[in-house]
C-alpha cells in the first residue's frame, strides 16, 4: 500500500527476524472446503515483503474449518519492538481501527431483532437535535441503515482540515486528549453533506460515531457494555476490549510505529503505542488479536450473532461507486476475487497499526493480519494470496480490492 493509501487509512481510519508460520490442528468443527493454498506460502511471502519495504513487523493468522478439525496457521515477519527485537507473537494485541465498525452494526441489528428499534428509524427520532448543522445536515432525513452502509451523506470528521492537523503534525503533543462523540459530530456539522441521504456512497466515520450514540440512547447503557455483552462474549472473543479513553495497551502487545501521515520514505518514525483512542470511538477504537478477529468473522458469517432477517440486512451490500464490483454492507465489505472466491472483509487503520480481517461467505476460512506501522501494507495482496495463491489480482478484482482496503 502506498503512503497515500495510508494517509487515506488514517484520515478515514487511520527487519530483524522472519518467522514462518506452522499449521496446527484444533478442535473439530463444521464441514467446509479447505482453502486453495494450505501451505500459506504466498501469504507468508507477502508478509515478508512488507518487512523488506520497511514496516517493523507483520502478524497473521488463518483458520480453515474441515469436516473433523480446524486448521490454524500462524505467521509473522519482522519484530514487535524495534528496541528489543522481540518477534511478533500470535497473542499480541493491537488497535484494529475501522474493523471496529461491525460491532456497532451487530448491536443495532440485535436491537432491531428485539423490537427496540428499526433500521429505518430516522436519526432524529433516536437522537433529537443531534444531527442538525449549518451545512444542511438533517437527522429527520437520515436513517440508521444509511449510517451503517455509508449512504447518509454525512461529512466525515476525519476529513476536516483542522482534524487532519490534530492527527498528523500535532499528534505527538495532543495524543492523550479526549474527544467526545458530540465533539466529533460537531466537527462534521461544520461542513456541507456530500449528497442527499440515500443518494450516494461516501465512507464517513461520523456515521459510526452517531451509531454508537444511538446504541447508548436506546439501551441506557454504555457502548462498551453493550458491545462486550452482545458481541465480544457471544462470539467467544478472549482478548478484545473497548478502551474508551484509556491510552494503555493491555498485555501482551508489541509497539506501534507511525510516520504521522508523512509520505516521504525517510520520514521520522514515532512510537505511538500509547494514545487516547477516543477520537476513533465507536468508529475505530477497539483493541483485539488476530485470533479474536478470526473468531469474530467466523461467528458473524456463520450466522451465530444475528437472526436470519438481520443477517440478510448485514450482508445486503450497496455499490461504493457507479458500476463498481463489490459493495458495502453494514460494517462489512464484499468482494469477488480473481479466482472466483467471494469474501467479506474490512480493513482498519489508526496510528501505528494497519489491520485486515477477511472471510469466505460461510465463515469457514478466515484470516486476519496486522502491520505495526502505518506507512506500508499490501492488504489487497494478502487477500489474494490467502484465497487464490501467489498470482496478483488484475482488472475488476484488483480495483475492487484496492477500493475496499483503502476505506478505513
Amino acid at each position: 500500500m502506498t503512503a497515500r493509501s495510508i494517509r487515506r487509512a488514517l484520515t478515514g481510519f487511520v527487519v530483524a527476524a522472519t518467522a514462518a508460520g506452522a499449521l496446527t490442528a484444533t478442535a473439530p468443527a463444521a464441514s467446509a472446503a479447505p482453502g486453495p493454498e494450505r501451505g500459506h506460502r504466498a501469504t507468508q511471502d507477502l508478509m515478508d515483503a512488507g518487512v523488506k519495504a520497511g514496516v517493523p513487523g507483520v502478524l497473521g493468522q488463518a483458520r480453515e474449518r474441515l469436516q473433523d478439525k480446524t486448521l490454524t496457521w500462524n505467521g509473522s515477519s519482522g519484530v514487535a519492538d524495534l528496541d528489543t527485537h522481540r518477534p511478533r507473537l500470535p497473542e499480541d494485541r493491537f488497535r484494529v481501527g475501522s474493523i471496529s465498525k461491525v460491532f456497532a452494526s451487530v448491536v443495532l441489528l440485535q436491537l432491531e431483532a428485539e423490537g427496540r428499534l428499526s433500521l429505518d428509524d430516522t436519526v432524529e427520532s433516536r437522537l433529537p437535535g443531534v444531527l442538525r448543522g449549518n451545512g444542511g445536515h438533517d437527522g429527520r432525513n437520515v436513517t440508521i441503515r444509511q449510517l451503517l452502509n455509508h449512504s447518509s451523506g454525512i461529512y466525515n470528521y476525519t476529513e476536516d482540515p483542522g482534524f487532519k492537523e490534530y492527527i498528523s503534525t500535532e499528534f505527538m503533543e495532543r495524543r492523550f486528549e479526549t474527544r467526545t462523540p458530540r465533539e466529533l459530530v460537531d466537527v462534521a456539522l461544520r461542513h456541507d453533506p456530500y449528497f442527499a441521504p440515500g443518494k450516494g456512497f461516501h465512507y464517513s466515520n461520523t456515521n459510526y460515531i452517531v451509531a454508537g450514540m444511538i446504541v447508548e440512547k436506546v439501551t441506557g447503557r454504555s457502548y462498551a457494555t453493550e458491545i462486550t455483552q452482545r458481541v465480544i462474549h457471544r462470539a467467544g472473543l478472549r482478548s478484545t476490549t473497548y478502551p474508551g479513553t484509556s491510552s494503555a495497551m493491555p498485555n501482551p502487545h508489541g509497539r506501534a510505529y507511525s510516520k504521522l501521515l508523512k509520505e516521504e520514505p525517510d520520514a521520522k518514525v514515532h512510537d505511538v503505542t500509547e494514545l487516547n483512542p477516543s477520537w476513533g470511538g465507536s468508529a475505530g477504537a477497539i483493541i483485539s488479536t488476530t485470533g479474536d478477529l478470526n473468531r469474530l468473522y467466523s461467528a458473524l458469517l456463520g450466522g451465530k450473532l444475528l437472526p436470519g432477517k438481520q443477517q440478510r440486512e448485514l450482508l445486503t451490500a450497496i455499490p461504493m461507486s457507479e458500476g463498481a464490483p463489490g459493495g458495502y454492507g453494514l460494517g462489512v465489505m464484499r468482494a469477488t476475487l480473481s479466482c472466483g472466491v467471494t469474501v467479506w472483509t474490512h480493513s482498519g487503520g489508526i496510528h501505528g497499526s494497519t489491520s485486515l480481517v477477511v472471510s469466505d461467505e460461510k465463515g469457514t476460512h478466515t484470516a486476519a493480519f496486522n502491520y505495526n506501522g502505518d506507512w506500508h501494507a499490501d492488504l489487497p495482496g494478502l487477500i489474494q494470496a490467502e484465497y487464490c495463491g501467489p498470482a496478483k489480482p488484475t482488472g475488476a478484482a484488483r480495483d475492487t480490492l484496492n477500493k475496499l482496503t483503502s476505506l478505513r
